[in-house]
C-alpha cells in the first residue's frame, strides 16, 4: 500500500480524494454504499444562513456527457445543520467541511461563525461561485474585489481551515485565485460548475426553469484541468480539483496537473462507491509506478 497522506496546509486527509458539495448529501445518504471513514474528507451540501427552497422545477437536466442543475441551494439553514445534522455525523471518522454559502458578505459571515462553533467541523468551503443561485454567489466569485471583500470578511472570524471555491465563469482564474490566497484563503478548490443551459425543441422554451444552470460532469473537465494547472503554477496555497473526475486516471491527471487533492461530484451520482473505487485506483497506479507516497506525484506537470 502506498501513502496516500496529504496535507492542505494544517488539515492531514488520509487521502486526496474529496466529495463535492450538493453531490452527497451530508454523508448519511451513502453510508449503505461506502465505508465513510475511508474518505479523505466530505464536503456536506451547501448551507445558507436562512432556510432556502431552493427554485421552482424543474431545475436538473441531462446534458451530453454532463448535467445541468439549477436547485438553487435548496437546505434548511445553518442553524438546523447545526441542531440536526451535526450531531449524527460529527462522529464519522474522517474530516466534514461544510459548503457556505450567502447573498451577502455578512450572510457568509453569519454562517462562517456559526459553523466555527462546531468542535468537529475542521474547515468550510466558501462558495462564492454558483451560478444557480440567482442573487449573491455568481456575483462574488467572477471580480477580485468582490472576492477580495468576502474572503477577507470571513477570515476575520472563521479561525479554522477556509478552503474557497472558484467560479470557472471568469477571464483570469489566476487573478481571482491570488485574490483569495492574498485575503487569507487556506486552499483553493475549482472548478465550480460552467454556465450552461439547455432547449426544449417541442415545446420552444428552456428546459430549466431558471432558464441557465451549473454544468457539470466528463464534459467540464479539460477545462477544470486547464484552470487547476494554471492556478496551482499561480498560487503557493494547496489546490483541490474538480470537474468531471468519474475514474482513478481522471484523478491522477488533476494531481499530475498541480491538485494537491481532489472532490468527486457527479460521479456519486452514477456510482455511489465511485469515491472508494478512485482512491483504490490512485493506490495500484502508485504501486505499479513505483511510488512510494501521492505526494511525489502532485505537480509533476
Amino acid at each position: 500500500m502506498a501513502d496516500l497522506n496529504i496535507s492542505l496546509k494544517e488539515l492531514e486527509l488520509k487521502n486526496p480524494v474529496l466529495t463535492a458539495s450538493g453531490t452527497f448529501g451530508y454523508g448519511t445518504e451513502f453510508q449503505d454504499f461506502i465505508d465513510l471513514s475511508a474518505l479523505g474528507g466530505f464536503i456536506v451540501k451547501g448551507t445558507t444562513l436562512h432556510p432556502r427552497e431552493g427554485n421552482p422545477y424543474p431545475r436538473m437536466a441531462e446534458t451530453p456527457s454532463g448535467m445541468l442543475n439549477a436547485v438553487g441551494l435548496q437546505n434548511k439553514g445553518v442553524d438546523y445543520f447545526a441542531e440536526h445534522i451535526y450531531p449524527g455525523i460529527k462522529d464519522i471518522k474522517t474530516h466534514i467541511l461544510v459548503n457556505v454559502s450567502g447573498s451577502t458578505v455578512s450572510d457568509y459571515v453569519a454562517t462562517a461563525e456559526k459553523i466555527n462553533d462546531l468542535d468537529n467541523i475542521p474547515g468550510i468551503e466558501l462558495n462564492i461561485s454558483c451560478p444557480n443561485v440567482k442573487e449573491g454567489g455568481m456575483a462574488f466569485g467572477t471580480g477580485c474585489s468582490s472576492v477580495a471583500e468576502v474572503v477577507k470578511a470571513v477570515r476575520k472570524v472563521y479561525g479554522k481551515h477556509l478552503m474557497v471555491k472558484l467560479s470557472p465563469n471568469v477571464t483570469d482564474i489566476q487573478e481571482i485565485a491570488l485574490t483569495a490566497e492574498a485575503e487569507g484563503a487556506d486552499s483553493v478548490s475549482l472548478i465550480n460548475t460552467l454556465l450552461g443551459m439547455a432547449v426544449d425543441i417541442r415545446n420552444r422554451r428552456p428546459v430549466l426553469s431558471t432558464v441557465t444552470g451549473g454544468l457539470s460532469g466528463p464534459c467540464v473537465k479539460p477545462v477544470a484541468l486547464r484552470m487547476v494547472w494554471q492556478v496551482a503554477k499561480a498560487v503557493k496555497i494547496p489546490v483541490v480539483g474538480l470537474g468531471g473526475i468519474m475514474t482513478a486516471e481522471d484523478a491522477i491527471e488533476f494531481l499530475l496537473a498541480g491538485a494537491s487533492a481532489v472532490q468527486i461530484g457527479t460521479a456519486n451520482f452514477i456510482d455511489p462507491a465511485v469515491t472508494v473505487k478512485i482512491i483504490n485506483g490512485i493506490n495500484d497506479y502508485l504501486e505499479q509506478n513505483h511510488f512510494k507516497s501521492v505526494r511525489e506525484i502532485i505537480g509533476l506537470i
